[in-house]
């Protein structure tokens, strides 16, 4: 036996579960559950010493950052200090979006800093390394690569098909294929009129994935990049798609995610969340987003946290969280804690409604903190106390109230 879902399907509970089940404050029989219907990802490389992450239902709503390196800007210092920041302000997982640099060497060293989920983009390599040619073989080589060196999931745009391509074709969008790597793949399909080799040879990227008990993360390279492309058909036939490569992954014991939208109008999230979980079998749903507005630019990490929240509340297992800097520019430390931090409000106040007998006595410490007028107990259980204890130290001036109400503070004396 290899992988933890394969474990579960024997009934074997082993002691990955027992620490998710920790972790999450459930019974490990939930976890030994999930991953039997594949509902529960437990993400955990074979080859790395880290605390699994569990991922999907009855889990706490975890957070994504990406960072990386460009051709343009950041070297693997600043990437090394982006990634201290995730841990310091509550991602749960950091994906290398490197493009720019020793790729490998990237890798390896934002590996061996941190006991994060890792996850990677592996066609990323693959589109630095040729000329624009799509070479099945390399790309599989490189995904191998990643898995070896210990990566714990991994994006692969294995609905970009022929057939789902055509739709683009027949439906325009307004903002095209915005995905990096669904790109990359869209415009060799047009160009020769072949097959992607990752829908083409699945079973042989189910095998590697097996190997090392990588979670495949099915990404969505045809998801909207505007709210007036949200729900397209290619959008649709790839979700569709993918829900059939996922249990065809789990027929292999092969552990899945599912990524989704992306911009979506508020008033669609909610049948996004539910249309991945009925075409995808319940598998766990990773979300970018979803951005509620096209016109927050510089603020996305806010209409991020909107559409965010409502996903987590609707379905949605996993926030890939946006930073200040989307649709501008390369993220820099600040956008990253921003942005962090703006995910992680999203998903706790998701949390809040999904679990509150595990999320919700935070709060309730807080406003009993409040209520006391103790700021030291406030700042602890900020999600962000550096920024707390800081508005505190320069907007407080020493009183024991604050400084917007003063002695006529509605909380003192009743």
């Amino acid at each position: 036996m290899r992988t933890q879902r394969e474990f579960a399907l024997a009934n074997r509970i082993t002691p990955q579960m027992e620490q998710a089940a920790d972790y999450e404050k459930i019974p490990v029989r939930r976890i030994l559950q999930g991953l039997k219907s594949g509902r529960i990802a437990l993400i955990k490389n074979v080859r790395r010493n880290i605390r699994p992450l569990a991922v999907g239902a009855g889990c706490l709503t975890k957070v994504n950052a990406n960072i990386g390196t460009s051709r343009l800007r950041s070297t693997l210092r600043a990437e090394l200090a982006k990634l201290k920041a995730c841990e310091k302000y509550g991602a749960d997982a950091v994906m290398d979006l490197s493009t720019g640099g020793d790729l490998d060497k990237t890798r390896k060293a934002l590996l061996a800093a941190t006991k994060l989920a890792l996850g990677a983009v592996p066609i990323y390599q693959l589109m630095c390394e040729s000329a624009g040619e799509m070479d099945g073989d390399k790309l599989l080589d490189i995904i191998r690569k990643h898995c070896a060196q210990g990566v714990d999931f991994i994006t692969v745009h294995c609905g970009v098909t022929r057939e789902a391509a055509g739709l683009l074709k027949k439906y325009p969008r307004v903002t095209g294929v915005v995905s990096r790597g669904g790109s990359y793949i869209h415009k060799w399909l047009q160009k020769t009129d072949r097959e992607n080799p990752l829908y083409e040879r699945f079973d042989e990227l189910c095998a590697i994935a097996y190997e090392y008990d990588v979670t495949l993360s099915l990404g969505d390279g045809l998801r909207p990049g505007c709210l007036a492309d949200a729900h397209d058909r290619a959008q649709l036939k790839e979700l569709e798609i993918l829900g059939r490569l996922a249990r065809r992954a789990w027929r292999k014991n092969v552990q899945v995610m599912i990524e989704g939208p992306g911009h979506l109008p508020y008033d669609q999230i909610v049948k996004s969340m539910r249309l991945e979980k009925k075409l995808c079998r319940g598998a766990p749903f990773y979300v970018l987003g979803p951005l509620t507005t096209d016109v927050a630019a510089g603020y996305d990490h806010i209409a991020g946290a909107i559409g965010g929240t409502l996903a987590a509340v609707s379905g949605a297992d996993f926030l890939c969280y946006v930073t200040p800097a989307e649709h501008l520019g390369l993220p820099d430390l600040q956008d990253v804690r921003d942005g962090i931090l703006a995910s992680r409000i999203a998903a706790h106040s998701a949390d809040i409604v999904k679990y509150p007998e595990r999320a919700a006595g935070r709060d309730l410490a807080m406003a009993l903190a409040r209520k006391a007028l103790n700021w030291d107990k406030q700042i602890k259980l900020a999600l962000d106390s550096d920024k707390a204890r800081a508005a505190r130290k320069t907007k407080g001036q020493n009183v024991k109230e604050c400084t917007m109400c003063g002695e006529l503070c509605s909380m003192k004396d009743n």
